[in-house]
């Protein structure tokens, strides 16, 4: 069943997994020289309190996991249906993978990516040869534009998930992981529409039961999580997150009922634990991870006593904005207690202002931003209200700040 044409789903939606893992271990033969076998990093237990080690496919070629399934699926193509091209729809990832592989085979790309897609994944596609072409808002329209110049064209569509080759591609992280860490007890992974956790946990069903899979979504953009409870696929009429990786509306029909039978556990993660794992991956791991490749470390550090140890948090990609990671790291900042917001009522007279600072300075807050507000219908006529964004040292030292500021008697909001 390597050669799965397009049209033949249907009988991997009931392969068992030898077959599957046979399919897999093929399809590593396809990538041996082209993807790299990614490295396992130990973390520190101070990065989030359990052992847990780090597979690093943001070091992997176009900067994600996505280059595996894009390559085998691309090359198991017949040569007359290569000649004709290929075309994909992604915010990124798939994007650069397809774009690469395509160019490593010696075929052309032409990829659909969101009109608000990240500029430097659509210079990174561009730059891997492919013709980019930017419709719609989402990965979804950009799906249906793919899909209609595929009709029209005879190109062949890539999807980013829901193909047995992509999937098996996918699935060689899994047998990575185990070949690399046998130790390991449960691998976590980030997921979207579902294919690289579908992979992963299906040849871990083959090779070691035991081993726990879970998949992790952001909450904003939690279709597959919706449609494994419901018995059948759930569109979702939005998916804003931060993780654009893994902002699938829908999840695959071969996808889903793989991660149903074969995935352990599906857990959400917010925005806010999301940003924190991102900034823990610079500051602590000194590694750069786009908020969707770092959704699966976010799950662990927000509750590391529900995972069997030791855990394998999969760092699925690497591509990220550096303006957006400028965002996220002041997001990131916040939710880790580092910055401090707060509003503060005071008399609206000289020295006041000056009486106040000098409070925070004895606590060892660093002021980072002030401003006046003396509009406000709630204020009396000689008061002012201070909005101030302070630097700390973590949430203990933003509670003693706040704590300090009440006990001197200015009204604190």
């Amino acid at each position: 069943m390597a050669g799965t044409p397009d049209d033949s789903i249907a009988p991997w939606i009931t392969a068992t997994p030898t077959e599957w893992l046979e399919n897999a271990r093929a399809a590593g033969t396809l990538l041996d020289g082209v993807a790299r076998r990614t490295p396992i990093e130990l973390s520190r237990r101070a990065l989030i309190g359990s052992p847990t080690a780090l597979k690093c496919e943001n070091m992997q070629c176009g900067g994600s996991f996505k280059i595996r399934g894009a390559y085998v699926r691309i090359a198991r193509m017949p040569p007359d249906q290569r000649d004709r091209g290929v075309v994909a729809a992604s915010a990124g990832n798939h994007a650069q993978g397809v774009a690469l592989a395509a160019g490593l085979l010696g075929t052309r790309a032409t990829v659909f990516m969101p009109r608000d897609a990240s500029l430097p994944k659509v210079a990174a596609t561009r730059g891997y040869g492919a013709d980019v072409r930017l419709v719609g808002h989402s990965v979804d329209e950009a799906l249906v534009a793919a899909q209609e110049y595929a009709a029209q064209t005879g190109a062949a569509f890539i999807h980013p998930f829901d193909h047995p080759d992509v999937i098996a591609g996918q699935a060689t992280v899994g047998i990575e992981i185990l070949e690399q860490y046998p130790d390991v007890r449960t691998i976590v992974v980030s997921a979207g529409g579902g294919g690289l956790a579908a992979g992963i946990a299906v040849v871990v069903r083959a090779l070691r039961p035991d081993v726990r899979v879970v998949a992790v979504q952001a909450q904003q953009a939690a279709a597959l999580a919706a449609s494994v409870r419901a018995g059948h696929p759930i569109a979702l009429s939005d998916a804003s997150t931060m993780a654009d990786g893994i902002a699938v509306r829908r999840p695959g029909s071969l996808t889903l009922p793989l991660v149903s039978r074969y995935v352990d556990e599906i857990r959400t993660v917010s925005e806010e634990a999301i940003a924190h794992a991102v900034l823990a991956c610079l500051e602590r791991a000194k590694l750069v991870v786009e908020p969707a490749g770092a959704a699966a470390l976010a799950a662990v550090m927000d509750d590391s006593s529900a995972f069997p140890s030791p855990v394998v948090a999969v760092l699925s990609g690497g591509n990220v904005d550096p303006i957006v990671l400028l965002r996220i790291l002041r997001h990131g900042l916040a939710a880790a207690g580092r910055y401090l917001t707060f509003h503060v009522t005071l008399p609206d007279r000289p020295g006041a202002l000056a009486a106040l600072l000098t409070a925070l300075a004895a606590v060892e807050a660093n002021v980072l931003d002030v401003v006046h507000e003396r509009t406000q219908a709630a204020l009396a006529v000689d008061e002012v209200e201070v909005a101030l964004q302070v630097e700390t040292r973590g949430q203990e030292h933003s509670q003693e700040v706040l704590e300090t500021v009440a006990r001197l008697g200015y009204a604190v909001s």
